[in-house]
This record gives structure tokens, C-alpha cells and sequence, in this order.
């Protein structure tokens, strides 16, 4: 592993949710790989918290900053949530115009039990006290809200990979996250891991910008 004339090499595995490891991570790795032909790198995609004093990855993208521990913590970007349905869906079903017109639809988001940051508690925020269709994977709530089964909190950024899927009530259930990058403290010296820490932070800031402003040209285009 080293830093060279020709740029960075060697392994590079990033600990991730699903949601910006399935929507967010394979372009900034592509892109990477193309500048640093000899770097390589790998995804680990879990919905847990990693332990980096264990070296389970090298870095950790998280949605809440830690409270506790000898992690770096550099804040990369927000990103924004919307309520979302597919729109064979919402054309079978009268017109949402307030939170009172939810009722009675499904609703698609987390298993209860295994929601493991707070940040990813998103229900209560549109007013309903239960899903009739959970998850603990993101990737999978989606893949439900496009085949039809309800309405459920989406990451704006995923909506792109999702063809069909229309924000609803985007001016009333708005939410907005943050994602943080996480790499053990001791690694501060290492000047590579700290060059690919700006990779990553960067390409991920300009990825999260790309894909919602592609959904907000979306909804424009179709209001």
C-alpha cells in the first residue's frame, strides 16, 4: 500500500449503510479506481455501526456523529428524505394533498427493533405509528415502494436508480441527515488514508448534490 507518482494503491474497504453503499458507493469507487488504477477497493454494505478499533474497515461512513471513542470524525455532506411513492401506485389511490389524505395507505420503513442509529427513525416524522411493510434494509424498502406495496421515506439521492417513484408532499415531510466519515484515530499520521479520506468525502458530496438535483429537475418538470 503506498502513495506513488502514479497515484494511490493498494486495498481500501469502506464500511457503509445500504442506502449510500448501494446509491452513492459504486460511483465514487469507479471513479477512483479510474484516477488510481492500482488502488483497490471494497464495500462492506451492512445497516450497523462498525467497530474501526477492530479494523472491520478502514473507514466508515455513519449518519450520526459518535459521541464516544478515538474515531476521526469529519462531517461529509447532508443529504434530504422525502415521502415517495411509485406513481402506479399514487394514480390508484385518490390525490395527496395534506398528511390527513395518508390515511389508509400502507406505509413501508424500518423493523422497529432494528433500527440502529436514531437518525434512521423516520415514521414518526410522517405522522403514522405503523408500517405494514418493513425492513431493515433501505434497498429493499424502495424496491417495495416500486412495486407498488405503499409509501415510505426515501433517500432523494436513491429515487434516480428507482424509475417511477415520485416524491409526496415534498414542501411537508421534508427530513435532513448528515453523513459523517469515520476512520480510526490513530491513522492520522498516514498520509495516504488521509488523501482518500478527501476522495471520499468529496466524491460523496458531489454525488449527493448530482442525484438531487436530478430529482428536484424531476419534480419540476413534472409538478
Amino acid at each position: 500500500e503506498a502513495l506513488t507518482r502514479a497515484g494511490l494503491t493498494g486495498q481500501l474497504r469502506i464500511g457503509a449503510p445500504d442506502g449510500c453503499a448501494n446509491y452513492l458507493l459504486p460511483q465514487l469507487a469507479a471513479r477512483m479506481m479510474r484516477d488510481h488504477p492500482g488502488l483497490e477497493i471494497q464495500i462492506v454494505a451492512l445497516p450497523r455501526v462498525f467497530n474501526l478499533s477492530r479494523r472491520e474497515a478502514d473507514m466508515a461512513i455513519a449518519v450520526s456523529r459518535p459521541r464516544t471513542g478515538r474515531a476521526t470524525v469529519q462531517k461529509i455532506a447532508d443529504y434530504h428524505l422525502h415521502l415517495a411513492g411509485h406513481q402506479d401506485y399514487l394514480r390508484r389511490h385518490p390525490p395527496i394533498r395534506s398528511r390527513a389524505d395518508l390515511r389508509g395507505h400502507s406505509m413501508i420503513g424500518y423493523i422497529p427493533d432494528m433500527i440502529f442509529d436514531r437518525e434512521l427513525d423516520y415514521l414518526a416524522e410522517t405522522g403514522a405509528d405503523h408500517a405494514a411493510l418493513t425492513s431493515n434494509s433501505v434497498s429493499v424498502q424502495l424496491q417495495a415502494i416500486r412495486a407498488g406495496a405503499g409509501l415510505g421515506i426515501v433517500h432523494d439521492f436513491a429515487i434516480p436508480f428507482a424509475p417511477g417513484v415520485r416524491r409526496v408532499l415534498a414542501d411537508d415531510i421534508a427530513l435532513r441527515r448528515s453523513f459523517w466519515l469515520l476512520r480510526p484515530g490513530d491513522d492520522l499520521r498516514s498520509g495516504r488514508l488521509a488523501r482518500l479520506a478527501e476522495e471520499v468525502a468529496a466524491g460523496l458530496r458531489r454525488e449527493v448534490a448530482r442525484l438531487e438535483a436530478q430529482v428536484q429537475a424531476q419534480d419540476d418538470a413534472h409538478p
